[in-house]
């Protein structure tokens, strides 16, 4: 057993998880440790859990984000079996399959999220987490400087950011966030996922989209369909965007918009991980209209 199963076992076991005979890793995550629990008598569960773990609420805004995208959203999640500030349990869900079909559905799917959840406000009722750090929540009325506050600026202090953008990189972002009623449609919030790159979208048993690993709150939709046009879909994705813009009736010119809307998520890749994927060059690409030109 690997040193990674073994520390899931432990977990379980001291939450009372105690017919849990064997844990394998799952891979996909970044920032946690995950595995498939094999049980006595039970179905399989997937356990998550830090080794190192950075408050004793991660898992609670987890399940309660969880329980919010199925009950408010009617997306499809797994069922929360346990969660304390320990280990995270789930049911199982399968892989995504490949195809159209499958990104047809997803399309529906976020689409009746968006448009069925709408709120007079920007925020939740609660902080929660985007990968290690917290995500601050406050509510707002004001779309886009609760984006600006809570979503761009608050990554200025990181000391990954810090190292990686110089002067110039924050000002323009600075002056950036001044210019988001310009830049940026001014749209209601809805419930948004928060964290859906492709990796976040698996299949329930029957084959419908689940999603898992959210940082929800009330915000722009754009926020998850920049995660998705920007993290690399499959070829059999390309109808998806189409269907989600018909079904939402999107503009035409929302592809633009993507790089400035997932900055967000580029700027928490690059404060909380050592290889960055690209994420500062991308970061700089969008930045540089905004550089001063004096």
């Amino acid at each position: 057993m690997t040193g990674s199963s073994a520390f899931l076992l432990d977990c379980l076991r001291r939450s009372g998880m105690r017919d849990v005979v064997a844990v394998r890793p799952a891979t996909g995550g970044l920032a946690a440790l995950a595995g498939i629990a094999t049980r006595r008598n039970a179905p399989p569960v997937f356990v998550k859990a830090l080794a190192d773990m950075p408050d004793d609420d991660v898992f609670a805004a987890e399940a309660d984000g969880l329980a919010a995208l199925r009950e408010r959203g009617g997306v499809a999640t797994p069922d929360v079996l346990l969660a304390n500030r320990e280990v995270l349990v789930l049911s199982v869900l399968r892989p995504r399959p490949t195809g159209e079909t499958f990104w047809e559905e997803f399309a529906h799917a976020l689409a009746r999220l968006h448009l069925g959840t709408t709120h007079p406000r920007f925020g939740w009722h609660r902080d929660n987490w985007l990968g290690r750090r917290r995500q601050i929540n406050t509510w707002a009325d004001d779309g886009f400087a609760f984006f600006a506050e809570h979503r761009l600026l608050r990554w200025l202090g990181e000391p990954r950011v810090e190292a990686a953008l110089d002067a110039g990189d924050r000002a323009a972002l600075e002056r950036l966030c001044r210019r988001l009623p310009e830049l940026l449609p001014d749209r209601p919030a809805c419930l948004t996922h928060g964290d859906l790159w492709t990796q976040n979208l698996l299949a329930t048993a029957d084959g419908r989209p689940a999603l898992i690993d959210p940082a929800v709150s009330y915000l722009w939709p754009d926020v998850d369909l920049a995660h998705v046009w920007t993290t690399a879909p499959p070829p059999e994705a390309e109808r998806f965007f189409s269907v989600y813009a018909e079904l939402t009736s999107l503009d035409a010119d929302w592809p633009a918009r993507m790089p400035i809307v997932q900055l967000r998520q580029h700027l928490a890749v690059l404060a909380q991980f050592d290889d960055d994927w690209g994420a500062a060059e991308q970061i700089r690409a969008t930045l540089a209209p905004f550089r001063s030109r004096s």
